[in-house]
């Protein structure tokens, strides 16, 4: 068997910190403890995704067990003897996982498609203008100039044209399929809310911050149609 599973699993979280922008060096004792702290959170963080822990018991086992290898103590059980354990609750885990986000998923879009003003459209994508605009709609093989922001329905930001301070300007054909339908629903100046199922956007690939099956919210704001 493989070395434990656990500590790929936890590195996993590590790889999105090179995303992000490079934070001051930190060059005293303080800075230093906060930057390790942040890492112990990320890699907690990550471990909670993919993990159910359920009491505070099951959080203080874990705990024990990463400080006593942190600081090279004896293991205080037969680990070894538990890793078929350790990978059976993982597979376990990640399966009632992916069933609740489902169903969490499932359930945001159907109150969201309750709401008034909301559109849906052949392929399953929904539009809630907020501001209707005027002009011109985009064609299926036009241009648009759009500012957006994106985010999965628990709210957690994957990606934003405001924050990065520039307009994206692309062709709808080079989009996921949600935005190809969507936003040909959009004349310039107008602005909505973009909900994309998981098969109008990605699918069960992952990109980036997005987990694989995840449905997109997408706040748009059209400024330029060609």
């Amino acid at each position: 068997m493989k070395k434990l599973v656990i500590l790929l699993s936890l590195c996993m979280a590590l790889p999105a910190l090179a995303q992000e922008k490079s934070a001051p060096a930190a060059n005293d004792p303080a800075q230093r403890n906060k930057m390790l702290y942040s890492l112990g959170f990320l890699l907690g963080d990550n471990l909670k995704k993919q993990l159910i822990l359920d009491n505070e018991d099951d959080y203080k086992a874990v705990s024990q067990g990463m400080r006593d290898s942190l600081l090279n103590k004896k293991a205080q059980t037969d680990v070894e003897s538990y890793k078929p354990q350790i990978i059976q609750k993982y597979q376990d885990d990640a399966l009632l996982i992916s069933q609740r986000r489902d169903a969490e998923q499932k359930e945001y879009l159907e109150a969201f498609q309750k709401e008034k003003g909301v559109k849906v459209l052949d392929n399953g994508a929904m539009i809630k203008l907020s501001r209707p605009g005027k002009g011109k709609n985009p064609a299926a093989n036009g241009t648009v100039t759009v500012h957006y922001t994106g985010t999965l329905i628990d709210g957690t930001k994957f990606d934003s044209s405001r924050d990065r301070g520039q307009a994206a300007t692309f062709g709808l054909s080079q989009v996921i399929p949600c935005w190809t339908k969507a936003l040909q629903q959009m004349k310039p100046g107008s602005r909505g809310t973009v909900v994309c199922p998981a098969d109008t956007a990605y699918g069960n690939r992952p990109v980036g911050q997005i987990p694989p099956n995840s449905v997109l919210v997408f706040d748009v704001e059209v400024t330029d149609v060609k």
